[in-house]
């Protein structure tokens, strides 16, 4: 299983709409990666791990696919509609990384 994971760190003057991400990013992820996608989550930071301290990222989003190659594929198709729609709910670069899951 390979999770793709898609990092919004916080930023200085950075605004995520989470609200926008859930209700149709999100649903546009689903909808153009089709079978291929195995799972999706999202997660909303709300604090770091020390007392009182700031969450360092905004958001998060978790895709889960068979194969590395299954995933390119639908980014290969798709991937130019999914990135046009990112300034619709956030001005933050995000990070990606894909990774095997373990456990």
């Amino acid at each position: 299983m390979i999770k793709v994971s898609v990092l919004y760190p916080h930023k200085e003057g950075g605004k995520f709409d989470m609200n926008y991400y859930v209700t149709k990013h999100m649903p546009l992820v689903r909808q153009k990666l089709g079978a291929a996608l195995k799972g999706v989550s999202v997660e909303q930071g709300i604090a770091g791990g020390a007392p009182n301290s700031a969450a360092p990222f905004a958001a998060l989003g978790h895709l889960l696919f068979d194969s590395v190659a299954e995933f390119q594929s639908g980014m290969a198709s798709h991937g130019a509609e999914l990135m046009a729609d990112i300034p619709n709910f956030t001005n933050i670069e995000p990070t990606i990384q894909v990774s095997e899951v373990k456990i």
